[in-house]
């Protein structure tokens, strides 16, 4: 596993881990604009890899696969974020429907449903379903939550375990966590099957439309709306 140096084996390492590289490439690319080609977040993650090779340490108490994950998706998010990757009319589709949730959610003290949501923005049920599909790819994390807007560095150089503090410190945050969960549990059913099936089973959109028996645009649909309805009620955090 190690060479005579110390550092890890790159050629057995890149071998052995392209499949977890292209496994999390398909699955950010359900989440972003057609017009984001696999290939370049491939590239993207590659590098990633090879950077989390070349840096790990095992005396970090840390698992490899952990540490390259976390390396491989900021690498990732790191080439989105240096590409004009989502239209500008896209966020303001994808606020438009946070800020329409929102004001339902208040007026109602539940969550909307999508008619209703499709009355607040002054569309048909059609129409607003098909705004959910295009809003898709304004979901992502980005680096500037965590940071400095103005700073060259990546969100993993600055939080990685080879730095001072832990990596994902303000994600374990227990507050954080309790208002994800109660915001999850909040979801509509289907909706909340969706986040399920996608994050903790790691389904992709197609295998959820078979297990949901419906078409994988409806899925993408759902998505959308789930993450909206997330976003709006995280917004603090």
């Amino acid at each position: 596993m190690y060479q005579a140096s110390g550092t890890l084996d790159m050629r057995r390492y890149v071998h052995e881990y392209a499949p977890l590289v292209k496994r999390m490439a398909h699955h950010l690319l359900t989440r972003l604009p057609a017009s984001v080609q696999i290939d370049d977040m491939i590239q993207a993650g590659m590098m990633g890899l090879m950077d989390a090779i070349n840096r790990y340490e095992a005396s970090q108490g840390t698992q490899f696969e952990t540490y390259a994950s976390q390396r491989i998706r900021g690498a990732m998010l790191d080439e989105l974020r240096g590409s004009d990757w989502l239209p500008r009319t896209l966020r303001r589709k994808q606020r438009s429907i946070e800020q329409a949730l929102s004001r339902l959610e208040q007026k109602f003290g539940r969550a909307p449903a999508e008619r209703e949501v499709a009355a607040e923005l002054g569309l048909s049920l059609d129409q607003y379903q098909e705004m959910l599909a295009e809003a898709r790819g304004a979901q992502l994390i980005y680096a500037e939550d965590f940071g400095d807007p103005e700073s060259s560095d990546s969100l993993f150089d600055n939080h990685s375990i080879d730095a001072d503090a832990d990596p994902f410190a303000k994600l374990k945050n227990e507050g954080l966590r309790k208002a994800v969960i109660a915001a999850i549990g909040k979801l509509p059913e289907r909706e909340k099957t969706v986040m399920g099936l996608y994050y903790e089973q790691e389904l992709n959109f197609r295998e959820i439309a078979v297990v949901l028996e419906v078409t994988e645009s409806r899925v993408c649909q759902l998505h959308s709306q789930a993450i909206a309805r997330l976003r709006t009620k995280l917004h603090d955090w």
